[in-house]
């Protein structure tokens, strides 16, 4: 496996479908709880407190946020049906949502908060199943400088850990335990490949926590008072059906959020599965339909009991590529243990115990592995000039807002303070300018017909319309026909043949003029093999039933100049790129 690995330049242990060792999925899912436990907690806390409620409703709000954590995280890693990525994604309290949460209840109470939480959960649903909408606006681009952003907009909150120092202890305690917590891990991760490697964040968690019991910063009094066992009282709110100023005033601002949350459970699995397979293959977007599901039934959950809602977490990434394993066991596990902290307040207190001086250093770590696979996830498509501005925009406005360096006066002021947050005003940036560049592209020609061998003569003289609307010679033309019919062949499978009297698909295909030539995007019902992930491995053994299919995806190769294949639950695209014979050859 290991030789496996390296023979693709990736040092990946294990893939998502493979069987980890039982002891080795336990550590693993036991580092991801341990580091994601604490928001669930601390999120639903801050924002109680700050709306003024009771201790009892804090307290089950906190236990409810937990369990539903758990049990939607295992969720994620099963895939069962249209629920789930497959992928090891963990579920938490989203920061986004602190402040209208806390405006909700302080406006009209926990009853409010159910009623928007789970309404604005239901808009997720419909993203999910339309996702193939918008799949021009959420490009690589755009997840990718949102993922760059994760890290700008945390590290404040991070580097505040860093200097939380109680009273009558010494200056040197936190520096200290961060130093040896982020020299552990880095320096176990740079020079150990075996299987040292996969537990360098928990054994430099572990050493920065022995040093912070020593200088007298780990917390043991919160450690002993805490029970072993415990459930708090149900604290249900029920909904608020009154729809009066208060709901009116706060429901823009959560549909306006749940787009950019959904967005960054998108770049979350698409980052998550850019290191989960040691040969290259093509984003599954079926995979982020089954997230973004389970991001809607996690805040249903969370709305019915009255709580914070939740979004996926990509912190899985950067420990995949730290630790090299991906496998969704990892996330079951995480899951679980999630659910059985939700029952043991002892067992969540010895994590809370843990001094932020350390938790800051293991997340100093991980971000700042995020922002590189922030960048991966940029270049996949390549990097021309509007990707690159768009992206250099998007990052550097998102910094700005961020730190308070742009209007700060009128930002703080508009919206509630929203767009100081960095992944959203640089969110929207990306959003706005990848949907200006769309808008302003050349007017698309379009055809449809049955996805049929008989279907290649129509498919021929549309685009030879094409090229000669557009002024292109019989060079060019030939060529876009040759790339239509190696396209149509290399859709249709095998088994069409016994099956299409029974299964007729639609086929529509979209030309247009794009820079150095011309874009086909073939979208028909889904195939099931990923023509993309094809391409990457052609060469490989092939049985004889997959020649002459293979033929047809040589030729293909050949004649364009990039291939994108995206599938969804309920249609598959095939984005062509097609340059004229001469700029080929150049």
């Amino acid at each position: 496996m290991t030789k496996h690995a390296s023979e693709r330049g990736t040092g990946l242990r294990y893939q998502p479908d493979e069987r980890l060792p039982p002891a080795l999925a336990i550590g693993l899912g036991a580092q991801l709880a341990m580091l994601i436990v604490a928001f669930p907690i601390l999120i639903p806390t801050a924002v109680m407190r700050a709306a003024g409620t009771t201790d009892a409703y804090l307290s089950w709000a906190v236990f409810a946020s937990v369990a539903v954590c758990g049990a939607t995280t295992a969720l994620q890693a099963v895939r069962y049906g249209r629920f789930g990525s497959g992928h090891v994604l963990m579920m938490s309290s989203s920061t986004a949502f602190i402040w209208p949460c806390i405006a909700a209840i302080e406006r009209s109470g926990p009853g409010l908060l159910v009623t928007l939480v789970v309404i604005s959960a239901l808009l997720q649903f419909v993203l999910s199943a339309r996702i193939v909408w918008f799949r021009r606006i959420l490009t690589p681009t755009v997840s990718g400088s949102l993922l760059m952003l994760l890290p700008v907009s945390a590290m404040p909150a991070v580097f505040g850990l860093l200097t939380e120092v109680p009273e009558g202890r010494p200056g040197y305690a936190a520096p200290l335990c961060t130093a040896v917590t982020v020299v552990a891990i880095a320096g176990i991760a740079l020079k150990s490949t075996g299987s040292l490697r996969l537990w360098a964040p928990v054994i430099g968690v572990l050493c920065g926590s022995v040093v912070a019991g020593i200088v007298g910063l780990y917390d043991v009094d919160r450690v002993l008072a805490a029970s072993w066992i415990g459930v708090p009282g149900v604290e249900w709110p029920g909904f608020d059906l009154e729809f009066g100023p208060a709901f009116w005033s706060l429901f823009p601002v959560f549909l306006l959020l749940t787009p950019i949350v959904t967005l960054r459970t998108i770049s979350s699995c698409v980052a998550v599965q850019s290191v989960s397979w040691r040969g290259r293959r093509a984003v599954d977007y079926r995979a982020v339909q089954g997230a973004v599901n389970v991001d809607g039934v996690s805040n249903v959950l969370c709305g019915l009991a009255g709580t914070v809602p939740n979004n996926s977490y990509s912190i899985a990434a950067p420990l995949a590529e730290l630790t090299g394993v991906a496998a969704r066991s990892i996330g079951i596990v995480a899951g679980a243990l999630f659910l059985i902290l939700a029952f043991l307040p002892k067992a969540l207190a010895v994590v809370l115990a843990m001094p932020g001086a350390v938790s800051g250093g293991f997340l100093i770590v991980l971000l700042a592995m995020l922002f590189l696979i922030g960048i991966k996830v940029l270049l996949q498509d390549g990097l021309d000039y509007r990707k690159g501005l768009i992206a250099g925009i998007a990052f550097w406005i998102g910094v700005g807002f961020q730190n308070e360096m742009i209007f700060p006066t009128q930002v703080s002021a508009f919206a509630g303070g929203l767009f100081a947050n960095g992944v959203i005003s640089g969110g929207l940036a990306a959003i706005m300018m990848t949907l200006f560049v769309e808008l302003t592209e050349s007017r698309r020609s379009r055809m449809e017909a049955e996805l049929d061998p008989a279907a290649l003569s129509k498919i021929r003289e549309f685009l030879r319309g094409f090229a000669s609307r557009h002024g292109w010679g019989d060079g060019m033309a030939d060529r876009l026909e040759a790339v239509g019919e190696e396209a149509l062949l290399s859709l249709l499978r095998p088994e069409d043949d016994e099956t299409l009297s029974h299964r007729r698909r639609r086929l529509r295909l979209v030309a247009a003029r794009a820079e150095g030539g011309a874009m086909l995007e073939f979208v028909v019902a889904p195939t099931g093999e990923n023509i993309e992930d094809r391409l990457a491995v052609l060469g490989d053994q092939a049985d004889e039933t997959s020649i002459e299919h293979d033929v047809s995806l040589r030729l293909l190769r050949h004649l364009a100049s990039s291939v994108r294949h995206q599938q969804y639950h309920d249609v598959d695209i095939v984005t062509v790129r097609v340059k004229p014979p001469a700029a080929a050859k150049a």
